[in-house]
């Protein structure tokens, strides 16, 4: 077998290869021998058709058979020798394949970049630090209040922050709309619940009023039909309630799932989950300064077949392809321009990380895999069949694997770079938009 490369732009490669005559044929003759002692022919005996009558009927078939077994075997014997890494598969092109003539083909493929990770003790980032305070345990208990709101009816009409339970009909002209009838909905005044301008009509209202009121749907309405469109509603009330907060006691605690222990108990378990929300919120963070870190510092060249593997798939998730279609789906205009900086962000990222471990030869700690999985497992109602699942299943288990590999990298990765502590609060690590400009 003989090989060349070619360089092309970029990181595609051209690879010639060839293969001798005499190793094509040999295949070939050997596999018609072997037909004829089974093939059945009309006017032969079996066993008996001879060779000449075996190679007119079959040969053509024979040597393109093994033609694609050799260029699949071949193709992967001149990577080796070459020391190349494909990033994808080639596209192949026969230029020879006649009988007593050397076998000939082009593969053209992309390889993954060649590079190596300098200037990582130049990062700096910033690492958050802050612990999980009285005051912001005491917020995190309002919070549950509120979402344990008691509501008491009232005899007096409907203002902000009431809750008014109504039944409702949407009409375009003197037409009923599909989706716009609802019964005993119950709206909180101010929450934006429904399209702007519905729920300032429910001001002033008290049980078993009736209204009728128009309102103009918002030019960018998911309904195309409804979009800009002026709608009328026939409103009547079902019932005026104000809200009243829930008294923290020991039923409260007990409605949080804590039967022993009461509100004392109730704030050690949120304590103990805020601080891991606290620490994942500070890791996310930290993972998000490396990755920009090394954006910045790293050249290298991406393999498009990387990319447009990687715009399919949030075009997948996007719902603008389905999983039949997302594999050999052509790129359209419309997908490089909504994911396109994503795509390339996540494969260079992708190829940098991947570096980082095949150059230190990380292997995944097992204890953080069967953390992940068990994290994974509790948030089910069954957790013992999400640990069985990834027991039994080898590329879920991959999943982790990446996953807890990338962990292990940034951490690498922190050790070297400038670590620089900034005292922060529990509030602005985990309400980040609250807390800017």
């Amino acid at each position: 077998m003989q090989v060349s490369v070619e360089e092309l732009d970029g990181l595609e490669r051209r690879m010639t290869v060839q293969v001798p005559a005499e190793t094509i044929d040999a295949e070939v003759q050997k596999r018609l021998r072997e037909l004829t002692r089974t093939a059945r022919i009309d006017g032969f005996r079996p066993g008996k058709v001879p060779i000449k009558v075996i190679k007119r009927r079959f040969g053509a078939a024979v040597r393109d058979e093994v033609a694609g077994q050799v260029v699949q075997k071949t193709f992967f014997e001149a990577l080796t020798q070459e020391n190349l890494r494909p990033a994808g598969g080639p596209e192949i092109d026969v230029k020879t394949a006649q009988e007593g003539q050397d076998y000939e083909f082009l593969a053209t493929f992309e390889v993954y970049p060649e590079f190596e990770i300098t200037g990582l003790e130049t990062l700096q980032v910033s690492r958050p630090v802050a612990e999980v305070q009285d005051t912001d345990l005491d917020r995190m208990i309002e919070k549950l209040r509120a979402q344990r709101m008691l509501w008491n009816s009232v005899s007096r009409s409907a203002d902000d922050k009431d809750q008014v339970t109504i039944d409702f009909k949407g009409f375009l002209g003197e037409e009923a709309f599909e989706g716009g009838q609802g019964e005993d909905m119950p709206i909180v005044i101010g929450n934006g619940q429904f399209v702007p301008g519905f729920e300032d009509e429910l001001k002033g209202l008290s049980k078993d009023d009736e209204k009728s009121f128009s309102i103009t749907f918002p030019e960018q309405y998911p309904n195309p039909g409804l979009a800009g469109r002026d709608v009328r509603f026939e409103v009547t009330v079902k019932d005026v309630a104000e809200s009243e907060l829930p008294p923290i006691d020991e039923d409260f605690a007990k409605s949080f799932g804590v039967e022993e222990g009461g509100i004392e108990k109730l704030r050690s378990e949120l304590r103990e989950n805020m601080a891991r929300e606290l620490d994942q919120a500070v890791r996310t963070r930290l993972k998000q300064q490396v990755m920009d870190g090394l954006l910045e510092i790293s050249t290298l060249d991406v393999p498009r077949v990387l990319v447009d593997q990687e715009l399919r798939n949030l075009a997948l998730q996007a719902g603008m392809l389905t999983a039949e279609n997302a594999a050999q789906a052509e790129i359209s205009d419309e997908m490089r321009e909504r994911f396109g900086e994503t795509a390339d962000r996540r494969v260079r990222l992708g190829l940098i990380v991947s570096e980082i471990v095949r150059a230190n030869e990380m292997e995944p700690d097992q204890d953080k895999m069967n953390a992940h999985i068990e994290s994974m497992a509790s948030t089910y109602q069954q957790p013992e069949e999400v640990r069985a699942y990834y027991r039994q299943n080898e590329q879920a288990r991959d999943s982790v694997r990446g996953m807890v590999l990338e962990e292990q990298a940034v951490e690498w990765i922190l050790e070297r770079a400038q670590l620089i502590d900034e005292p922060t609060s529990f509030d602005a690590i985990m309400n980040p938009e609250e807390h800017t400009g």
